[in-house]
């Protein structure tokens, strides 16, 4: 006979937990994610480490750079006038005076033009002599034409007065009288003519004459400037100095202008470095540096700066302040600290290779027990080549790890970020 079974009713361990341990573990699972500390620990031997104090000092604005000595002018040398080198007078390295000969040039283009010159320069002399010959002639010959016009003037004045008496006394006819008045006219009105003329000739040829002067002396100086540049083909140390270079060879072709030397004047020396641009904005004429060389202490003052810049520096002048390095010599390097600002009160941590890697937006701070290393972000201000300047994100007393990050980057330096909820996600050291 059939039995009926009937329902159980309530908890029944088979059947409902499976689900209840289900539940259990996800809110094991949402308490860890929520409550629970998530830090992803490294452990590093901490003599590998390199870890130093964060301090509130004096930070002294500089850069270190190295320069080398220069003389402080450089003369260069370049011919006025081309040939062909016929001989070196001097070697490098030897001491000049100004005008030393230095390299003897030939140019036969040049001996022609001189002659050419001097040939036209005769020419025109003889031009200008014919010309004052003739001109004296037409002169001379004027002259006399004046002189015989003033006599004819002269006699057909006295006929005419002889013959006004007589007309007045009757004893000629009236035109005998208007005749010899009209002949007195005449003769004067040419004399007046003639005179006018020889006036005007007389100037003419005065601007004539003037005019080819003038050009005979242009046609004398530009004789003298063809010789000259005739010694020009000697060229001459324009400054004394040592000859630090002089690039040329027997037989070669010399162009104008084209550098072929140059000239040190050791009279004193400067210094020249090349600076990060990253200064470039802040360096300026008038600071002052300083370098060591053995137990001193020796003082520059930037001369000038070039503002190109060539392959992310550029150029710097210094001249020297004060007492020179004994057997100070071209060439030599100086180390140089350059000061940028007057020193001010800032928290400093030193230099460390952690910078190249965090590009010092942030950095590891030790807890208070020492041994394990936070991640925190900063912010640095300037720098010099012994410390940093914080601006932000350190107290003094902390203790940084200024050594390079590289060897756990792949594992640890992930960027930092907050989990939702209360529960901060962190990244430490362990030591």
């Amino acid at each position: 006979m059939d039995r009926v079974i009937e329902k159980k009713k309530g908890f029944q361990l088979k059947k409902h937990g499976p689900y209840v341990a289900g539940g259990v573990l996800l809110l094991v699972i949402l308490g860890w994610l929520i409550f629970g500390n998530h830090a992803s620990t490294l452990r590093v031997n901490q003599d590998e480490l390199t870890i130093n104090e964060v301090k509130s000092a004096e930070f002294k604005d500089y850069v270190r750079t190295n320069g080398q000595v220069m003389p402080i002018q450089v003369v260069q040398i370049s011919p006025e006038e081309g040939g062909i080198v016929m001989e070196k007078v001097v070697e490098e390295g030897t001491m000049v005076h100004k005008g030393d000969v230095i390299v003897r040039l030939s140019n036969s283009n040049l001996d022609l033009q001189i002659l050419n010159a001097e040939s036209e320069l005769a020419e025109k002399q003889n031009l200008l002599r014919n010309t004052q010959v003739a001109m004296q002639q037409d002169r001379l010959n004027n002259l006399t034409e004046q002189a015989q016009l003033d006599m004819d003037t002269h006699r057909k004045q006295r006929t005419f007065e002889q013959n006004k008496r007589l007309y007045d006394a009757k004893m000629i006819n009236r035109e005998a009288y208007v005749q010899s008045e009209e002949d007195y006219q005449l003769s004067a009105r040419k004399r007046n003519l003639v005179g006018r003329r020889l006036k005007q000739d007389s100037i003419y040829r005065t601007v004539q004459m003037d005019q080819m002067e003038d050009n005979l002396q242009n046609m004398r100086r530009n004789v003298m400037l063809v010789r000259q540049r005739k010694s020009k083909l000697e060229v001459r140390a324009n400054a004394t100095g040592e000859l630090g270079l002089l690039d040329v060879e027997l037989g070669q072709s010399i162009q104008p202008g084209q550098m072929i030397g140059q000239i040190n004047d050791l009279s004193d020396y400067k210094v020249q470095a090349q600076i990060d641009e990253h200064y470039i904005d802040r360096v300026r004429q008038g600071l002052t540096a300083t370098f060591a060389r053995g137990d001193k202490q020796y003082q520059l003052q930037v001369r000038k700066v070039y503002p190109e810049v060539r392959e992310g520096k550029f150029r710097c002048d210094f001249v020297f302040r004060g007492e020179r390095p004994d057997n100070i010599r071209t060439g030599q390097t100086y180390y140089i600290d350059l000061e940028l600002g007057q020193p001010e009160q800032a928290i400093l941590i030193p230099r460390g290779t952690f910078f190249q890697t965090t590009g010092g937006q942030w950095i590891f701070v030790l807890d208070k027990s020492g041994s394990k290393a936070y991640r925190r972000n900063i912010r640095i201000g300037r720098q010099n080549p012994q410390h940093y300047e914080v601006l932000e994100g350190l107290e003094p007393g902390e203790r940084v790890v200024t050594s390079g990050y590289e060897a756990f980057k792949d594992k640890y330096l992930e960027t930092c970020f907050t989990w939702p909820v209360v529960s901060k996600r962190r990244r430490c050291l362990t030591s």
